[in-house]
């Protein structure tokens, strides 16, 4: 169950959002068996100079279409969070036209015990799913 929080700076259309959303999703069908209809993302857009991403000593430059994938999930082992990164860039490349040095990803692990989606229950801890 990915809950993703995608941050960008505004500026982008609706399709552009809707776009790198459904390549995002594509991916974690993909390379992290995520099931179809298992989408929640979340996009935030910010004004300028309030996404602050510089490249950790790696030699590179972003620019204003730098794009922060924050991915909270469990269970993905090292292996599939390394093809995720390697997808993402190539497919953000690919079909929106990013970057892969305006792309930063992070993965957050968390248990059943972390996730309700609704009506007050620990569904995974419950047996509903």
């Amino acid at each position: 169950m990915p809950l993703v929080r995608i941050d960008v700076i505004e500026g982008r259309s609706d399709e552009d959002l809707r776009t790198l959303a459904d390549t995002v999703q594509d991916v974690l069908v993909g390379h992290f068996a995520a099931p179809e209809r298992d989408r929640y993302q979340v996009i935030h857009e910010h004004r300028p100079g309030r996404i602050i991403a510089l490249d950790t000593g790696l030699g590179f430059e972003r620019t204003d279409a730098v794009v922060v994938i924050q991915i909270t999930q469990q269970g993905r082992d090292e292996q599939q969070k390394k093809a995720v990164y390697a997808a993402l860039a190539a497919q953000l490349e690919a079909r929106c036209g990013l970057a892969p040095t305006d792309l930063v990803v992070s993965v957050v692990e968390n248990t059943p015990a972390d996730w309700s989606f609704g009506v007050g229950r620990a569904q995974f801890l419950e047996g509903d799913l």
